[in-house]
Formats: C-alpha cells, structure tokens, sequence
C-alpha cells in the first residue's frame, strides 16, 4: 500500500512532544509504520566502545515517530495526500492544500 510520505519528503510533526518540528525524512520503516525526520525526536544514547576501533561516549540521535505524526509540507503549512492516477495508469501523490504534485508512487510488485 502507497504511503503519504516517503525518504527525502520534507515533513512536519502534527501531534506529540515535537508539534510544529519540519525536517527532512531519512529513513521509513513500513514494516512497523515509523520514520526518521533530521533533527526532530533527539534521543541522548551511551554507547559502549567495540571491538572495531568505534569510540564511546554519549551520542545524541534521531529515534523514530510513528507514520502518522508527520505531513508533508506545502508552502510551510502541512497538507493531506492525495492519490491520484493519470491517464497513462500511472498514480501520483498529490497535495489537497493546493493540488501540488508531490512524486510518483513506484508501481506495486505484481503477484
């Protein structure tokens, strides 16, 4: 099934701790529905130096919110995704706030 956001859309977080936050998408796990945004849900970990010459210490990192906190942004304000399909079958994503397109959804793996 076709997500509304995808790795390198430029988002906003609707609810929680970090309302209002815009940032990048890096990463989304569909098999559990969470995305990485740059810079938003900052965690502090200690890690522990390995074996591989990997320092230790305190790093400060992304840490995943679910899928449905963040909407792609349009002109600085979020805005729902629709899902349109062209004449030629092809189905794009499209903003509701302004009819923007926002990429092409990859054509499903047929079984």
């Amino acid at each position: 099934m076709a997500r509304h956001v995808r790795k390198g859309d430029t988002v906003m977080v609707t609810s929680g701790d970090h309302k209002g936050a815009v940032g990048e998408i890096i990463s989304v796990d569909t098999k559990h529905d969470r995305v990485l945004v740059k810079g938003v849900n900052l965690v502090t970990r200690h890690m522990r130096p390995t074996r591989q010459g990997q320092a230790g210490g305190i790093i400060t990192r992304e840490a995943p919110l679910h899928i449905s906190k963040v909407s792609p942004v349009v002109d600085g304000k979020p805005t729902r995704v629709r899902f349109v399909v062209k004449p030629d079958g092809t189905k794009w994503r499209v903003a509701a706030r302004g009819g923007k397109e926002l990429g092409q959804v990859a054509p499903s793996k047929s079984k």
